[in-house]
């Protein structure tokens, strides 16, 4: 008995294999508050291969299903769905007391009160480190030592905040 294959000759359960090693990824990083960056990266991985990452941008608007086409009812279906799906995704991600606060927001609402509410976080976050680096002199009488060792600590900072770096530097 053969299985059912897809447009690119996959079975459909090797296909959905697939997804779902895929989505395991997301499993590596889980959203605490203080590592939205990480965390949004992650999720977005998959989120791209399924060409689902409309649904984080654009709101799912309510329709009347008597007073809408075919093609409209199909689209907002699909747009449901998928919404569904990455709502599912991003949720699982999440500690258990976020996922509690977040548990009645729609996909859409979800994704702009995290950014909201993170992402400007960490842009501050990323100024007050930098700004703290580029401030940072060697007190009087300190050891040349303590003042070295306090540069990795921004640069790790940096890095743990998604801070790109040229090779040179």
């Amino acid at each position: 008995m053969s299985t059912p294959t897809d447009a690119f000759g996959f079975s459909s359960s090797s296909s959905s294999n697939n997804n779902l090693s895929l989505l395991n990824i997301h499993s590596k990083v889980q959203l605490d508050g203080t590592n939205y960056n990480d965390w949004m990266n992650n999720i977005k991985m998959p989120i791209l291969f399924e060409e689902n990452e409309y649904v984080l941008k654009r709101p799912l608007d309510e329709t009347d299903e008597e007073k809408v086409n075919p093609e409209e009812m199909i689209a907002y279906n699909k747009h449901y769905n998928n919404a569904s799906k990455v709502a599912c995704i991003m949720m699982a991600t999440m500690t258990p007391e976020l996922q509690r606060h977040y548990k009645d927001y729609w996909l859409y609402e979800m994704n702009k009160d995290l950014m909201e509410k993170y992402h400007k976080r960490a842009l501050q976050e990323k100024y007050e480190v930098v700004k703290s680096l580029i401030a940072s002199k060697m007190k009087e009488g300190e050891f040349v030592s303590n003042h070295v060792q306090r540069m990795p600590r921004y640069m790790y900072r940096l890095v743990k905040l998604n801070m790109n770096f040229d090779q040179e530097l």
